[in-house]
């Protein structure tokens, strides 16, 4: 049985404030958003050294499992001037946001910001609506 991948070309929140441009086509697949190191090099405007680095060390230290955090896919891409299908490692949400967590980059910087003030509103807006329903219990 074939399992079904879909494929998504979303512009990333982050980007809104700084670049209304760029685009980064992401897999998305049981509920999470997979890129492959090239995609993070953009999002992270880094080099594909610095993110090899940092994902190896991830791994390294046993801060995410490789298993469930990194996974072949099939893509299409050009070369020359043929269509060829080739397997690409992508990684799971939970590596892009360790990775973007140590990138020493303006981008890096604009992610952590970008991330933090997420996870912040999600805090204070899960307190509040925990706070109203113990007042209406």
């Amino acid at each position: 049985m074939e399992k079904k991948t879909e494929s998504y070309k979303i512009k990333l929140e982050i980007f809104k404030r700084y670049d209304n441009k760029t685009e980064i086509k992401v897999q998305f697949e049981n509920e999470t958003v997979w890129l492959t190191q090239a995609q993070m090099v953009l999002l992270f405007n880094s080099s594909k050294a610095n993110i090899s680095e940092h994902i190896n060390h991830i791994l390294k230290l046993d801060e995410l499992d490789e298993i469930s955090t990194v996974r072949n896919f099939r893509i299409v891409q050009i070369e020359g001037n043929k269509e060829v299908e080739r397997n690409r490692k992508h990684y799971n949400l939970d590596m892009i946001i360790s990775v973007g967590y140590r990138v020493n980059s303006k981008r890096g910087i604009q992610f952590r910001q970008w991330a933090t003030q997420r996870l912040k509103d999600y805090l204070v807006k899960g307190y509040a609506i925990n706070e109203k329903l113990k007042r209406v219990a």
